[in-house]
């Protein structure tokens, strides 16, 4: 997130609808095999995991693969598959390709 503020100007994509995920999930195909990070993180707020999205912007959509967000200790932050679509929870320390949005 940080990378796509302060080179790009940006913020990790958002997601808010089936059209846009697919959109996003050919793109990044285009550009690589890795799961790229987009815009949600979820945390664990009053005893609840709660996903929302770096950017502030309504949370209205979502397409977690089967199991996911993962409910472990940490906050996590999110990937695309490039292969099925699905999102996925990851550790947010990895290194990875990102979608940023403008």
């Amino acid at each position: 997130q940080r990378y796509c503020r302060d080179v790009y100007r940006g913020q990790l994509a958002s997601v808010h609808s089936a059209a846009r995920n697919q959109e996003l999930q050919k793109l990044a195909r285009t550009y690589t095999y890795s799961a790229p990070w987009i815009g949600a993180v979820t945390r664990c707020k009053a005893r609840r995991w709660e996903s929302s999205w770096e950017d502030s912007s309504p949370w209205n959509y979502a397409n977690w693969a089967p199991a996911h967000p993962l409910p472990i200790i940490v906050s996590t932050c999110t990937t695309l598959s490039t292969r099925d679509g699905f999102w996925r929870s990851r550790f947010c320390i990895e290194l990875r390709p990102f979608i940023c949005q403008y």
